[in-house]
């Protein structure tokens, strides 16, 4: 039988074990998701670099709670547009 995991106060998931625990030590120490996927992804650029890294393309959806509807941030960006196959 399939068992999902359930967390009532916070959870943090992400490949890599050392970047769940940072965001979930800001999460403990009383820090707010957006403060804890940050700290993960900032953990990932470290421990994970062949995967992700500070240049890189970001999606987010964050909802508020008792907000009317959630904000989109779009951080994607241009930083290759100047690249030529000759560099």
């Amino acid at each position: 039988m399939l068992h999902t995991p359930r967390a009532r106060r916070g959870m943090v998931v992400t490949p890599h074990h050392l970047a769940s625990q940072a965001g979930l030590a800001i999460l403990r120490e009383g820090g707010n998701a957006v403060e804890a996927v940050v700290a993960a992804a900032a953990t990932l650029c470290a421990v994970y670099p062949h995967m992700t890294g500070l240049g890189g393309d970001g999606f987010w959806l964050i909802h508020q709670p008792g907000a009317p509807a959630p904000v989109g941030i779009d951080a994607s960006g241009r930083s290759g547009a100047a690249v030529t196959p000759d560099l």
